[in-house]
C-alpha cells in the first residue's frame, strides 16, 4: 500500500461519517482520532442527513455505510455528487455486499472498506481519497474480482485472460500508470515516481482508462487485478473522477 510519498498537507483531513449503528460510529471515530491529521466534523446514522452534512460542512471526506435503512450509502453518494461539492466518498462493506460494492463502483464511489478490517487501512484510505486516490482494502479488491469471475459467462480464468488482453494493448508507458493506479497512487504521486510533470500522468490515466473502455479508476483498478499487474493483496486506487 502507498503513502509514504504522500505530500504533506496544510489542514487536517475533514471527515463526515455515516453509518446507523452507534457503536460503529463511535469506532470509527476513535480510529481517525488517533491521527492527527484527520478532523471529524459530523457525523449521522441517516443517510440523506449526511448529504444535508456534506452540503453544510464541505468536508474533504465523507465515511458512508453502504447499507442504511431509508437513504443508503450508494443513493446519499450520488446525491453528494449531484451537488457539485467536491468530497470523496468512502463506503464502508461487510462480507456479502458483493452486488452493493459493485453497484457503489458503477456509481462513482472512490474507496471501499470493510467494517472488520484494520484500523490502519481505514486512516489509510480517508487519507488517500483525500489526496485524489480512489482506494480499494485488499479484501475488497479480491472480492471484487471474484464476484466478477464468479458472474462471468467464461469463469475466472478466462475473465483473467481478457483483463490480460486489454492490458496488453497498452502502452509499456501507460501499463506502468495503471500499475500505480492500481497500487494508490493519485496523480501527482505518479509524476514523482516515474519523474514527469502531473498534466502528463493526467493524459496518460485518461488514455487507459479510454482504451480499457471503464468510467473510473476504481474501475481500472479492479481491472489490473483481474489482469494480475498488481501483487496480490495490494490496495488499489488511482485519482477521482
Amino acid at each position: 500500500m502507498s503513502g509514504g510519498d504522500r505530500p504533506a498537507r496544510t489542514a487536517p483531513v475533514r471527515v463526515v461519517i455515516a453509518d446507523d449503528e452507534p457503536m460503529v460510529r463511535a469506532g470509527i471515530r476513535a480510529v481517525l482520532a488517533t491521527d492527527p491529521g484527520i478532523e471529524v466534523v459530523a457525523e449521522t446514522g441517516d443517510g440523506r442527513e449526511a448529504v444535508e452534512l456534506v452540503r453544510r460542512h464541505r468536508p474533504d471526506v465523507a465515511v458512508l455505510d453502504i447499507r442504511m435503512p431509508g437513504t443508503d450509502g450508494i443513493t446519499a453518494a450520488a446525491e453528494i455528487r449531484r451537488t457539485g461539492v467536491a468530497t470523496g466518498i468512502v463506503m464502508l462493506t461487510t462480507f456479502g455486499e458483493d452486488d452493493y460494492i459493485l453497484r457503489a463502483l458503477g456509481g462513482g464511489a472512490h474507496g471501499f472498506l470493510i467494517k472488520s478490517g484494520e484500523p490502519e487501512e481505514l486512516i489509510a484510505g480517508v487519507h488517500a481519497v483525500a489526496d485524489g486516490a480512489a482506494y480499494l482494502s485488499p479484501k475488497v479488491a479480491a472480492r471484487v474480482v471474484a464476484h466478477l469471475a464468479s458472474a462471468g459467462t467464461g469463469g475466472p480464468a478466462d475473465r483473467s485472460a481478457t483483463a490480460r488482453e486489454q492490458v496488453a494493448g497498452l502502452t509499456s508507458r501507460e501499463r506502468d500508470v495503471l500499475a500505480l493506479v492500481a497500487a494508490g497512487l493519485s496523480n501527482g504521486q505518479i509524476a514523482r515516481r516515474i519523474g514527469v510533470v502531473e498534466g502528463t500522468v493526467k493524459a496518460h490515466v485518461s488514455s487507459v482508462l479510454a482504451r480499457l473502455g471503464v468510467a473510473n479508476r476504481a474501475a481500472a483498478a479492479v481491472l489490473a487485478h483481474e489482469a494480475g499487474l498488481t501483487p496480490g493483496g495490494t490496495c488499489a486506487g488511482g485519482p477521482r473522477t
